[in-house]
């Protein structure tokens, strides 16, 4: 069964009360307090904090930080860039839905590597996943859309906004 990373979107630190989620992405839109209040409970609590910037993962001494290299095309050598400041940290890598990132991103070794996912091209994805957990030792995570049953997806992780988990 697949853990949930919550992704928080409204400023609300009563989430960390719930028990369900241990590890929880801050958006870039919430302000720089909140943020700072935040992380400072999750480390109270034992819980892990992602951010979606090198900068605010930094600032705000996170656990980590989550990487999009959907549009790079030098995977590789942005990692290394990226990955030089944040030693020690926890590193998520957004790729693209194709096999060949997915080796490039998994060659970098990140914690954990994301896919996106989205009704229409739901079943291409999911073949993909499956593919690349029998390939790679990397946890994997499915960013999906709304619509899409991310049950029936054979990653690790699941990526959720606070609004859509919470409705569950």
């Amino acid at each position: 069964m697949q853990k949930i990373i919550l992704k928080i979107t409204n400023e609300n630190a009563l989430i960390l009360t719930d028990t369900r989620f241990e590890c929880f992405i801050l958006g870039e839109n919430l302000s720089s307090g909140f943020k700072k209040q935040f992380a400072e409970i999750a480390l109270k609590k034992n819980k892990i904090t992602i951010a979606e910037s090198i900068s605010d993962c930094l600032a705000y001494g996170f656990d980590g930080v989550l990487l999009d290299f959907s549009k790079s095309e030098h995977i590789g050598a942005d990692y290394k860039k990226y990955a030089k400041d944040l030693k020690g940290k926890i590193i998520g890598a957004i790729t693209r839905n194709r096999r060949h990132e997915a080796m490039l991103t998994s060659e970098c070794e990140p914690d954990f590597v994301v896919f996106k996912a989205w009704q229409d091209g739901a079943e291409k994805v999911k073949e993909l996943t499956s593919w690349y957990n029998e390939m790679f030792l990397i946890q994997s995570a499915l960013l999906p859309q709304e619509d899409v049953d991310y049950k029936s997806f054979e990653t690790d992780f699941v990526i959720l906004e606070d609004v859509f988990a919470l409705k569950q």
